[in-house]
């Protein structure tokens, strides 16, 4: 409840007098809550505009967050506490707050991608550039939404003195709403309707036309003729910036795609789960296809892939097949053919990829027009739900063609629990199979994969297949870790069977020769993953190692 006339408390330090306001006092409070409001949303529209940025360009959403959250409260406070010295001039410090925020925070989205298109590749001392830029963008935005509150709160008692506690408590919840409001528009109106880039410059222009209407307008008496010049013109000239790098965000947008993923993108696509950005496919020249920046499906390779994902697991009972993730259509075209499945279900999470798999050119060729044969049935999910609602023993074979084990947000797509609900899913007889990364680079998790199967009540057959060296592959494929190839030249699998009786591994004649792990290359590392345990997580919970 907002408290228009609550005297201030005995013993208050003196104050200069009320602000001389255009309008009546009650009004100008409105005024100026509103304004909290507005930059309260435009300040976590920032926030969660880096996270999301640094979490598709950098990769582990989890500590890009934290990084993130964590660096920005810290400014914020040191921010509050500089904030100080501009008290007694509240209306033109806030003012030019503003102004920086918005130049800052509009542009914050472009900056980070340009640095990453055309530097990213660097290495040397340039090699951790993008993340160095992420910290400092995330301390100077803090530092200004931190000044904000203190000088706020002085304007709101220029109007009329009241208690401290019950301004902080108006200011505060006019704050807090407006973050509620800002974090809701993020994901729900800025991603999907402006993209990412203008989404940052559409805030900051919110921002800057905010502060300077309650400065120039509301506060313009408390402002010498030069601050008001000032302010005006370096606002103004804030404003001509934002609005040139949103009309060339297309463009710019089109220019860094290509510097990241090379000259031959041809399709890109936000959807509502993950950008898709589809390279070659026509004229001859291989698919790539990249899912949030990583590599997804390389041309020259995936056919090796996915043979050797699927095959080995339909040598046994495989008329009812069910593909967990592989929206792409690539497993399902492995699968149909063998000509005596009945039928296939695929669970994939993005409805965007299932209809690109349908529909572009070059990827429904690719996957021999997997969706149009009438066996193939396609339910939009996620897999851990759909799983929990599926009948049991309803299948002969489960596909997990799942993101990369190395990816924090797939945890549970990997966890005991997961594969407990696939073990009740399957016949008796039946078959999993599931890609666990690559065993040359990362054994920690392949074999952690491995060990947690075991714990689910699978018995495992390990085997890896090696990929055709053909160098680095196009694109921020950041799965394989700093330093690593782009494209992976190997890829770890685990065929699992309920049970204690480990399923026998075959291949067609024609596909890539497998090649079977045993005890033996259990390394050391590989031994102390299997048994490596976070406190605080379920003991049912994959750990992902760092590297």
């Amino acid at each position: 409840m907002i408290e228009p006339h609550a005297p201030a408390p005995p013993g208050a330090p003196p104050w200069t007098g009320p602000a001389r306001l255009p309008v009546r006092p009650g009004t100008g409070r409105f005024l100026v809550l509103v304004c909290v409001f507005v930059c309260a949303a435009c300040g976590l529209v920032y926030e969660l505009e880096l996270v999301a940025f640094a979490s598709y360009l950098i990769g582990d959403s989890v500590t890009q967050a934290s990084v993130v959250l964590s660096v920005m409260v810290f400014a914020m406070g040191i921010g509050s506490l500089a904030a100080k010295r501009l008290r007694w001039h509240a209306a033109a410090g806030f003012g030019a707050i503003e102004i920086a925020l918005a130049l800052v925070g509009g542009c914050s989205a472009m900056a980070l991608y340009a640095v990453f298109a055309w530097t990213g590749g660097w290495g040397g001392l340039w090699a951790d550039g993008p993340r160095c830029l992420l910290v400092a963008f995330s301390l100077a935005i803090g530092l200004l939404i931190g000044a904000e509150v203190p000088l706020l709160m002085e304007l709101i008692q220029r109007i009329r003195r009241q208690d401290a506690g019950g301004a902080v408590a108006d200011l505060f919840a006019a704050d807090y709403v407006g973050a509620l409001v800002g974090g809701l528009a993020f994901p729900f109106l800025l991603l999907p309707f402006l993209g990412q880039l203008t989404g940052a410059l559409v805030t900051g222009t919110v921002n800057v036309v905010a502060g300077g209407a309650l400065v120039l307008g509301l506060f313009r008496r408390d402002l010498t003729r030069r601050a008001r010049w000032t302010l005006l013109v370096v606002g103004v000239t804030v404003l001509a910036v934002l609005a040139s790098a949103a009309a060339l965000a297309g463009d710019f947008e089109r220019a860094a795609r290509r510097a990241v993923y090379g000259a031959d993108v041809r399709v890109a696509l936000q959807t509502d789960v993950q950008e898709i950005v589809l390279t070659g496919g026509a004229h001859g020249r291989p698919l790539d296809l990249f899912l949030d920046g990583r590599l997804r499906v390389g041309g020259h390779d995936e056919r090796r892939y996915h043979e050797a994902l699927v095959h080995p697991a339909l040598t046994g009972p495989h008329a009812r097949v069910l593909i967990l993730g592989g929206g792409d259509g690539l497993a399902a075209r492995e699968v149909l053919r063998h000509r005596d499945v009945r039928r296939v279900d695929v669970v994939e999470l993005d409805a965007g990829l299932l209809r690109l798999a349908r529909r572009d050119p070059g990827l429904s060729a690719l996957n021999g027009h997997a969706y149009d044969d009438p066996r193939v049935h396609a339910a939009t999910a996620d897999a851990l739900t759909w799983l929990r609602a599926a009948p049991p023993a309803s299948y002969d074979v489960v596909v997990a063609d799942l993101p990369d084990p190395g990816i924090t947000a797939s945890t549970k797509l990997y966890s005991q629990e997961f594969y407990g609900l696939v073990r009740r899913v399957l016949a008796p007889r039946g078959r999993l199979v599931v890609h666990a990364g690559t065993v040359s680079t990362r054994p920690r998790a392949f074999w952690t994969v491995e060990a947690t199967l075991r714990a689910a009540g699978f018995a495992t057959a390990p085997y890896r297949v090696l990929g055709h060296d053909t160098g680095f592959a196009a694109g921020p494929d950041r799965s394989a870790g700093a330093g690593a190839p782009r494209a992976p030249h190997e890829w770890g699998f685990l065929l699992a069977a309920p049970g204690r009786t480990p399923p026998a591994l075959a291949l067609d004649p024609g596909g890539p020769r497998p090649r079977t792990l045993d005890q033996e290359e259990l390394t050391a590392d590989g031994r102390a993953a299997a048994r490596t345990r976070i406190p605080g997580l379920p003991p049912s919970t994959l750990v992902h190692p760092r590297y």
